[in-house]
């Protein structure tokens, strides 16, 4: 089993950066695949980005393509989401979400953080 907790969301403004950070713990962290996805008010969860055990590969939706950043730290049993040139279509909360299979829908992952707020102000 993998636990999962999400810091570093905010409040910014359109065009500021953000990181957001997964802190993991279990044993099964390092060959787990994991993913960022999104829930905005009203609207159904999304595929933000995503990368696999070994962090040398990396998948994005295309809102989000050359603007945010994934990357894990498997010592420090990490994932991070730099997040640059915000819109306001980015506020939502942020979800940290892990998994033996790696895929762009949330059924693919079994474990998930409680969420972090992202608001970005126009």
């Amino acid at each position: 089993q993998v636990q999962l907790v999400e810091s570093g969301g905010g409040l910014v403004q359109a065009g500021g950066s953000l990181r957001l950070s997964c802190a993991a713990s279990g044993r099964t962290f390092r060959s787990s695949n994991m993913a960022w996805f999104r829930q905005a008010p009203g609207k159904e969860r999304e595929f933000v980005a995503a990368i696999i055990w070994g962090g040398t590969s990396t998948y994005y939706a295309d809102s989000v393509k050359g603007r945010f950043t994934i990357s894990r730290d498997n010592d420090k049993n990490t994932v991070s989401l730099q997040m640059n040139s915000l819109k306001p279509e980015d506020t939502a909360v942020y979800y940290c979400a892990a998994g033996p299979v790696l895929g762009f829908t949330g059924d693919k992952y079994p474990y998930w953080g409680p969420g972090t707020q992202v608001t970005v102000s126009s």
